[in-house]
């Protein structure tokens, strides 16, 4: 999207042209850049370029934000180039049988998947470690890290489970995960999993699996945070707007089983004229941001009750269907003027709801048991008597501020009678 190449935004986006010398295939001219393979590229020059890009994309040294490498073109696995990424093994095999003709094929399919492996590596985490020694307070990941690869939901048996081998070849990939502060899986929507439960179970695991290997590195007992890439529109209908149930399977989804939040990303071909631009904004007003306000104040409900503020809520169960939702019995959400207001209050059989369902994920440092039947019954009389104070103080002071305000208007009339 053209407004990301925007320096100094709290997202940074680090597209092909964008970060270091990436080393990649044009796969429609064939034309290699970098080396074309990370074996043949220059990871010092490279490594100079990145410093200078992150000078220009992240000016500030002390602002805060996201910041994703989005790289596609291979994957750092030599096995998970398959299809139109077996280019990338293919131009490594031929690389090592430059230095040895004589080799035979399997030992230098061998040598060259080693020194891929290597290289890439090389790469990846050196981008990593550059991104946070120069901007701390980024969270520096890689986009589509991790993937699940849990397709073939038209299948009848579709449980959205990541696959063993999945599993284990992400578990390979430690030194990304340890090099990583944060990650950012993809929950992309295709239209046949319009207002189908089985995109619930597709984004659950996918969220899941990166939550996983997030706790890999047990850095001093902490995760990287997991922000989940989504679209409001099908992938393959860029026309078409997530409904309601596909807002909760996308949205609700991440929210419930542990996310730290989601990036809504959208293609500048998506909104190319005024009126998918003027339908955009209408879809914004009456369904997302409505549905984004909802989970959000539930969430924020939810830690600061059950988690004494310390931690956030995520499913006793992961695979189960409860939401991190208001209880519309009790809220209201409004849009007024410009702004989305949350009106009501939890009740006591609210937040023992969310005790049955929610657990507590404790904050970096900070101790978050969630809270008893009993204890939530007391916070819950409390926060009505802080309110209550609140409003009373705040009644007050404006009962005040009319009085001075009205003695100051006769103290000017008096001096003008004087005049």
């Amino acid at each position: 999207m053209l407004l990301l190449q925007v320096p100094g935004q709290f997202l940074s986006l680090f597209y092909t042209d964008r970060l270091g010398l990436y080393p990649h295939v044009d796969l429609s001219s064939g034309k290699q850049f970098n080396g074309g393979i990370p074996q043949r590229s220059n990871l010092k020059a490279s490594m100079n370029k990145a410093r200078a890009d992150i000078n220009y994309y992240i000016p500030s040294k002390t602002s805060r934000g996201l910041a994703v490498i989005d790289w596609e073109e291979w994957r750092p696995l030599w096995d998970r180039n398959w299809g139109t990424k077996k280019i990338y093994q293919t131009l490594s095999v031929a690389h090592v049988m430059q230095t040895d003709h004589f080799l035979p094929m399997q030992q230098a399919t061998e040598k060259a998947k080693q020194q891929f492996q290597v290289a890439a590596k090389s790469f990846m985490s050196g981008m990593l470690a550059i991104g946070r020694a120069m901007r701390p307070n980024y969270h520096w990941g890689f986009y589509l890290f991790p993937n699940c690869y849990n397709y073939g939901w038209e299948k009848p048996d579709y449980t959205g489970q990541c696959s063993k081998e999945v599993r284990r070849q992400n578990d390979e990939l430690l030194w990304l995960w340890a090099s990583s502060t944060a990650l950012y899986p993809s929950a992309y929507l295709q239209v046949s999993l319009a207002d189908n439960p089985r995109a619930a179970l597709m984004v659950r695991n996918r969220v899941q699996e990166a939550l996983r290997v997030s706790a890999l590195p047990r850095r001093s007992g902490t995760t990287a945070p997991v922000f989940v890439y989504m679209r409001p529109v099908f992938v393959d209908q860029n026309r078409r707007f997530l409904s309601q149930v596909d807002l909760v399977s996308t949205i609700g989804e991440s929210a419930a089983v542990g996310a730290s939040g989601a990036v809504l990303w959208g293609a500048s071909a998506d909104y190319d004229d005024q009126t998918s631009c003027e339908a955009l904004s209408s879809y914004l007003s009456s369904t997302l941001n409505l549905y984004i306000t909802n989970v959000t104040v539930a969430a924020q409900l939810c830690s600061s009750f059950l988690c004494r503020g310390n931690g956030r809520c995520v499913r006793k169960n992961y695979n189960s269907n409860h939401y991190l939702h208001l209880n519309p019995e009790n809220f209201r959400v409004m849009h007024v003027q410009n702004r989305y207001l949350v009106l009501g209050r939890p009740t006591i059989a609210d937040l023992k709801t969310l005790s049955r369902r929610f657990t507590c994920q404790c904050y970096k440092g900070l101790s978050c048991s969630p809270r008893t039947y009993g204890e939530l019954a007391k916070a819950l009389m409390f926060s009505v008597k802080q309110r209550l104070y609140q409003k009373a103080h705040t009644l007050h002071k404006a009962t005040l501020d009319d009085t001075q305000q009205d003695s100051i208007t006769k103290d000017n009339v008096k001096k003008n009678l004087k005049v």
